[in-house]
């Protein structure tokens, strides 16, 4: 079995990186290109001033290493003055969709290179976003099985019934054990598939968060390479991290005016704004009586937006003393809170998070943070044997099928159209052509006003002649089922549902059928935007 690795960063052609297009492009919108070696090195000094051993031993104490290796890493980040290259994603049913193993390995893999070249530790840092409310977008995984169909299993419920209640809160309940084995019945038979399994049920277990079932499955796939991690919910991480917000909560008017200037620039330029800015919207979340709630100014103090129930400053001062966790940062300010608390070189960034940063620099000067460089993640699209022979049967690449399949199908078939058909309706083409040109001079001398019932019957004979075509390849297509469940099998596996197979699919499939061995692979294809070659140094062979 072969599968072929093809990853690339944001703004390169597919199998390659073009790191100048990239420098470029990126300088303009964070006035730092993640592929500058001396923009890391600047980073490196603003970042070493704001962080002593005491900080960085705080730091330490809200980030997890699930193996040795990170364990040792970690441990010189704090003693030997490091820092960390970080990234994150909302916990997902059997780790989500690809494109969060891909935004984790970019992050290794950059923060070795920058470790290189700064010669000090880099460690990478994933940030586990369990403190989002939106159950639908992670209760479900999908896979493609062996017949090519597209599955996807789903949880069939919030835990506790509760919507809008922050993920940490949801602990998994006894039918997550029924959904595995659903999902257990797609993956194709191997030797790799119990040990996946067995990961899978020991994570993934009633009784336990979503969270914490993601970065225990994450650290066992990743953690031999380095990677550690942090919950948003963690305690100790809300304790260094409440001033920020409540700087935040003081200051939310100030901050919506500087969000609201950089969201205008974007759109003077032609930019997309990500993230609009609500007029007295509050850059923070507080759990209410409608679940976790975006607050809003209403005079000096507060509106919850779901429930409508009104805070005083005192009221809500009380209440986040009372529960710490029950205060936490909206997309906006989630990037600032990471920034303050841990010393952080670059974030890895997925195109949607690429577009909200942008707004981002001049927020993060107000609460006294210098913005980190932001990376894109590494897109990736594996392409398995049997569907690259597809592929290259039909001359296609597989951002052809970006398009709707029936599309991709009648182009191919087109394409296909027998050489003597082809020469006939070329032939005809011309010849109406020719001698409705011809007809029209001729006519002219009767009168003039005849050139328009020529070019009439010019354009119907073109009509006819492109129903004629159309007829020919639905004659094709006819003959052609074969060809149009190849072309389908290669859409479910490459955009499955219309999306990329990044944001869709399954690690799992992958793993069972190829092994862990394919997250090495990945790894080495993920290559930083960095300009200068660095040689990478070896990992310790810890545990």
């Amino acid at each position: 079995m072969t599968l072929e690795i093809l990853a690339r960063l944001p703004g390169s052609p597919p199998g390659g990186t073009d790191r100048e297009e990239q420098a470029s492009g990126m300088a303009l919108r964070f006035t730092a290109s993640p592929s500058d070696p001396d923009a890391y090195r600047e980073q490196a000094e603003r970042v070493a001033r704001r962080f002593d051993d005491d900080t960085r031993k705080r730091a330490g104490r809200a980030i997890r290493a699930p193996h040795p290796a990170g364990e040792a890493l970690l441990r010189r980040v704090v003693e030997e003055g490091g820092f960390f290259v970080t990234t994150g994603q909302q916990p997902g049913l059997f780790t989500g969709p690809l494109y969060s193993i891909y935004k984790a390995l970019t992050a290794i893999r950059l923060a070795r290179s920058l470790e290189a070249l700064l010669e000090r530790p880099v460690a990478p840092l994933f940030w586990v976003a369990s403190e989002d409310h939106d159950w639908a977008e992670v209760d479900h995984a999908a896979l493609v099985d062996l017949e090519n169909t597209l599955h996807t299993v789903s949880l069939p419920g919030i835990p506790g019934g509760e919507p809008e209640r922050p993920l940490f809160r949801c602990p998994l309940e006894s039918d997550v054990s029924g959904v595995l084995d659903r999902f257990a019945a797609f993956l194709p038979p191997s030797d790799f598939v119990d040990e996946d399994l067995a990961l899978l049920r020991e994570a993934y277990a009633p009784g336990r968060g979503m969270g914490e079932a993601f970065a225990h499955t994450l650290g066992s796939l990743l953690g031999h390479h380095g990677l550690l991690l942090t919950d948003a919910s963690d305690p100790a991480l809300k304790g260094m991290s409440l001033p920020l917000l409540l700087a935040e909560a003081r200051t939310a008017a100030t901050g919506e005016a500087i969000l609201s200037r950089a969201a205008g620039e974007l759109a003077a330029a032609g930019e997309g704004v990500q993230v609009p800015i609500l007029e007295g919207g509050v850059n923070l979340f507080l759990e209410g009586p409608g679940g976790r709630e975006r607050m809003y100014r209403d005079g000096d103090g507060f509106r919850l937006n779901r429930s409508g129930l009104k805070l005083t400053p005192e009221e809500f001062r009380r209440r986040v003393e009372a529960d710490p966790a029950a205060l936490s940062p909206n997309v906006l300010l989630r990037p600032v809170v990471e920034s303050t608390v841990f010393p952080v070189l670059a974030y890895v960034a997925g195109p949607g998070e690429m577009a909200y940063w942008a707004q981002l620099r001049e927020y993060f000067q107000h609460h006294g943070v210098t913005m980190p460089l932001v990376h894109p993640r590494h897109h990736v699209t594996l392409v398995e044997g049997k569907v690259r022979k597809v592929l290259d049967r039909y001359s296609l690449e597989p951002a052809d099928f970006h398009r709707p399949v029936h599309e991709v199908a009648s182009a191919t078939l087109r394409d296909e159209m027998p050489d003597g058909v082809k020469k006939a309706l070329g032939e005809f083409r011309g010849a109406v052509a020719r001698s409705t040109a011809s007809l029209a001079d001729a006519v002219k001398e009767v009168d003039p006003t005849l050139k328009g019932p020529v070019e009439g019957a010019r354009n119907q004979a073109f009509k006819s002649l492109e129903d004629v075509e159309r007829k020919v390849v639905q004659a094709l297509k006819r003959r052609n089922d074969m060809t149009l469940e190849q072309l389908e099998k290669a859409a479910v596996h490459l955009f499955p549902g219309g999306r990329p197979q990044e944001r869709v699919l399954n690690l799992f499939y992958y793993t069972a059928r190829y092994g862990r061995g394919l997250l090495d692979d990945l790894l080495e294809a993920c290559t930083p935007a960095l300009r200068e070659e660095i040689p990478l140094p070896t990992p310790p062979d810890v545990g």
